[in-house]
C-alpha cells in the first residue's frame, strides 16, 4: 500500500471538505468565541478561564482578548469567586445561553445533514473512523 499516496488524497479531499460552506458551522463549533460560549454552556454554570484556555490549548492572553469579546457583546459575565478572591468566575447571560443553544443546534444540524447525506453504513463507518482518529490522536501528534 502506498501511504504516501493515499496521504496526497486525504488531505486534498480534507481541503476541499473544509472549503464547504456548511462545514464552516461545524469548524466554528471548534475555537474562539463559539467554542468558549459552547463549552460554558455545557458546564451548566460558572467557569474558569484557564478551563477554558486549557480545553482550548490557547494563552491565557488570548483567553482574555475572547473574554473580552464575549463580555463586551453582553454574552458572558466575569466575577471574583467568593471563595477565592484570585479566581475570576465566568458565566453566560441570558443572551449567551441563548446564542451557545443557537450555534450548537447549527452544527448539530449540518452534521446530521451530512451523514444522512451519507447513509447509514458510511455514517456509521466515518463515525467510527473518527473515533479511532480520536483514539490515536496523541500518537500521531507525538510522530510529527
Amino acid at each position: 500500500m502506498d501511504y504516501a499516496e493515499l496521504a496526497g488524497q486525504f488531505l486534498l479531499y480534507s481541503n476541499k471538505f473544509r472549503k464547504n460552506r456548511n462545514q464552516k458551522a461545524i469548524d466554528e463549533t471548534l475555537g474562539g468565541e463559539v467554542f468558549a460560549l459552547l463549552y460554558s454552556w455545557k458546564k451548566c454554570g460558572h467557569v474558569l478561564p484557564s478551563e477554558v484556555s486549557n480545553e482550548m490549548r490557547i494563552s491565557s492572553a488570548r483567553m482574555t482578548v475572547i473574554l473580552n469579546g464575549l463580555e463586551n457583546k453582553g454574552l458572558i459575565t466575569r466575577k471574583i469567586d467568593s471563595e477565592d478572591r484570585r479566581r475570576i468566575l465566568v458565566s453566560l447571560t441570558p443572551a449567551g445561553i441563548e446564542m451557545a443553544k443557537a450555534h450548537s443546534q447549527k452544527a448539530l444540524s449540518v452534521a446530521i445533514h451530512m451523514l444522512e447525506m451519507l447513509g447509514e453504513n458510511d455514517a456509521r463507518e466515518l463515525v467510527r473512523i473518527m473515533g479511532r482518529l480520536a483514539e490515536l490522536a496523541p500518537e500521531i501528534t507525538g510522530a510529527q
